[in-house]
């Protein structure tokens, strides 16, 4: 013999999670919102390749030279819903510019194996570039 209220019993449950939904509805909309706020994303790229502020020509084909040390530059970029800040490019050469302030190059000296990383942060409506320019000082001998 079946119950005649099991369709009642199914419906009770139904609206008792309907309820439960509507009891803590703004505790999900506060959870959900911390989760959202709170969260972030970042990535790391490399970008290689040969900066040289003279543009002369380098020949480095046969042992006329020595590693003299490493160098390393940085610049740091923040935006507000997109707004501050220069562009990418600017600030990457901004790197650049710093690292060769910091190579103090006299004579005979070059940096070479120059090597771009970008460090991005990413917030809600905040972002954060972090590019580090680093590159190997050597020395003519000849």
């Amino acid at each position: 013999m079946s119950n005649p209220c099991s369709c009642g019993t199914e419906y009770a449950s139904r609206l008792y999670h309907q309820h439960l939904i509507m009891k803590h509805k703004g505790t999900i909309v506060f959870a959900a919102a911390a989760v959202l706020t709170l969260s972030s994303c970042g990535g790391t790229s490399h970008m290689i390749s040969n900066y040289n502020v003279a543009q002369t020509t380098l020949h480095l084909s046969r042992e006329n030279f020595r590693v003299v040390g490493n160098v390393e530059g940085s610049a740091h970029a923040t935006y507000v819903f997109g707004i501050g800040g220069v562009s990418r490019r600017a600030v990457r050469e901004n790197a650049i510019a710093d690292m060769y302030r910091n190579a103090h190059l006299t004579g005979a000296q070059a940096v070479t194996n120059v090597t771009t990383t970008v460090k991005t942060r990413f917030y809600l409506f905040w972002w954060e570039h972090d590019f580090i320019a680093s590159g190997q000082i050597i020395e003519f001998t000849e």
